[in-house]
């Protein structure tokens, strides 16, 4: 008997949806930082066992969107509500803002299974627990709740077993030895948007976007030339940085990472260039891959 399905990680931006994909994945496929909306894309993650392909699919958090960008992340979010065999619904203990109504009202329409992980629990005491608890039986009857620390590892290994008994008989969907359906280069536009979000302040990150002209293997040596763009020249000044030091340090963080990625030595060329206004041009985003 072989199970498979798909497995989509929904909820408020910085709630640790990515987080606990890598931990699940035991790989790092998605960027992870403490900025919201470090999460642009919708990702899958395949794993494999025997008898078992689980296919998580990670989403940008759930927002309000106030410009093109992430109007169309939401439209990544929407999609993920309609082709789910269990949703894994992920909630920030800590976040004191109103839960999200989209969400919920969406989760307790759809006639599927709910895993609803209470993320952070360290940061919470047994009393907070018990109150999150019974507030969420309330807002989602049907869901299944886990309390969780994706960072830590806390309660991660009991998640594997409950999605396997949850999940349909199904053949694999994809190849056992994919683990993910994303090309290298978009691996490599993202290891380098993190040092970005990682190094820089204010609107810089967000204003940012990475893509890969270049990426070829020549005697065990990965080749990349990846350009950064901004939305004016004043954004520009700031990623280069005084004689260039800003920029070094973004690509020899993101080479490391990527050697550690490709387990290859790798040879990483920056530019940086200016689409006025991207965020907000159809055209430009649709470019960048955003449908």
């Amino acid at each position: 008997m072989h199970k498979a399905g798909f497995v989509n990680i929904v909820g408020k931006p910085n709630a640790g949806k990515s987080t606990l994909l890598n931990q699940l994945m035991g790989e790092k496929l998605a960027i992870v930082t403490q900025k919201a909306q470090t999460t642009r894309h919708r990702i899958f993650g395949i794993y494999n066992e025997e008898d078992l392909q689980i296919v998580f699919s990670d989403t940008p958090g759930v927002l309000d969107p106030k410009y093109g960008l992430q109007e169309k992340m939401m439209d990544f979010v929407k999609d993920s509500l309609q082709d789910a065999d269990v949703f894994l619904f992920i909630v920030d203990v800590t976040d004191k803002a109103e839960p999200s109504e989209f969400l919920i009202d969406k989760l307790n329409k759809i006639p599927v299974p709910v895993l609803l992980l209470l993320n952070k629990v360290d940061q919470t005491n047994q009393e907070g627990l018990e109150k999150l608890v019974s507030d969420w039986h309330e807002r989602i009857p049907k869901a299944e709740i886990l309390p969780i620390s994706a960072l830590n590892a806390f309660n991660t290994d009991i998640i594997l077993p409950k999605l396997k008994s949850m999940l349909p008989e199904n053949p694999a969907y994809y190849d056992k030895d994919m683990y993910t359906d994303k090309p290298e280069r978009f691996f490599v536009n993202e290891a380098i948007r993190e040092k970005i979000l990682l190094n820089y302040d204010k609107e810089i990150p967000y204003s940012v976007e990475v893509v890969t002209e270049m990426f070829k293997e020549k005697e065990g040596i990965i080749f990349i030339d990846s350009i950064i763009y901004v939305e004016r020249d004043t954004q520009k000044g700031i990623i280069i940085g005084h004689k260039g030091e800003a920029i070094k340090k973004v690509g020899t963080e993101a080479r490391l990472d990527l050697e550690k990625f490709f387990a290859k030595k790798i040879h990483l060329n920056l530019f940086v260039k200016v689409k006025k206004d991207w965020r907000k041009n159809d055209r430009d985003l649709k470019n960048f891959g955003y449908r």
